[in-house]
């Protein structure tokens, strides 16, 4: 018998496919694996900003996530948008019924345009219900700087925020340092397991098209764990695939605002892997 590398995404819907559902549905199928979905919210956005957001109704989060789970039975989950405390209960639940091997949990906070995507009280909830379950969080620095109380600027204070974020239980941190204040891009990966941190840098690409690409690299990271990449090498496979997206979308024009990456840059086939691997 036969199978696909499955990973689930549980995420909100843009409906402008540059991010959420549909940006890791598209990363995870470019990547060779097999892309399940729960939505959380259907989000009213374009490429300009958010207008709205509709949390779908709890018990449909648990139906759709239980669907797949008791089915396809996907070795990676990939969390994004949350911003109901009780949604955050139904994933915590699943994923303790579940156990997927990996979990990584993008806590997408702040949209590109600068909106507000989560509750406060949502926001409490995922750091006691859901990092402790999670592979890996992967906070942006206005991200972490929420989660922390605190400004970070510059890489050794990333290196000491995740540090910090660990002690919210998860296993590992990524933060993510795309926007650091003096132009510089790299990002600071942090295990329990290691004393000293993973760097990666990379020259800035000069694009506006930016939108989705948090969640491009989340559902990426769990994509390669499920291919069984080590999560060092999961991240940097990863960054290097949202980087050649960035780099070969940056002079495309879609929509008015902060456009998508390309997401099919070098797609390749879908992996199939033996019943007992």
């Amino acid at each position: 018998m036969k199978r696909y590398p499955c990973v689930l995404t549980i995420a909100g819907s843009d409906c402008s496919g540059g991010a959420g559902i549909q940006a890791d549905i598209k990363a995870i199928s470019a990547l060779g694996a097999y892309a399940a979905s729960a939505i959380t919210a259907i989000t009213v956005q374009n490429t300009c900003g958010v207008t709205g957001i509709h949390p779908v109704p709890p018990a449909y989060v648990k139906g759709q996530i239980e669907s797949v789970m008791t089915d396809i039975r996907p070795k990676a989950v990939k969390i994004g948008m949350i911003n109901d405390i009780e949604i955050v209960k139904v994933i915590e639940e699943s994923l303790k019924r579940f156990r997927p091997e990996f979990v990584v949990f993008d806590p997408v906070m702040v949209s590109t345009s600068g909106c507000k995507l989560m509750e406060d009280d949502a926001i409490e909830a995922i750091t006691t219900r859901l990092m402790p379950l999670s592979t890996i969080i992967t906070p942006n620095l206005s991200e972490a700087e929420v989660l922390l109380g605190y400004p970070i600027r510059d890489i050794d204070t990333m290196k000491k925020a995740a540090v910090k974020l660990l002690d919210y239980g998860c296993r590992s941190v990524l933060v993510k340092g795309g926007h650091l204040a003096d132009g510089g891009m790299c990002d600071v990966l942090q295990t329990k397991d290691e004393n000293e941190p993973h760097l990666y840098s990379a020259q800035k690409i000069d694009s506006k098209n930016t939108h989705g690409t948090g969640c491009t690299l989340s559902s990426s990271i769990a994509t390669y764990l499920a291919l069984g990449e080590t999560l060092p090498e999961a991240v940097r496979k990863a960054k290097e695939y949202v980087y050649k997206g960035i780099l070969s979308g940056k002079d495309v024009h879609i929509g008015e605002g902060h456009g998508p990456l390309n997401h099919f840059h070098s797609p390749v086939a879908m992996h199939i892997l033996d019943e007992n691997e």
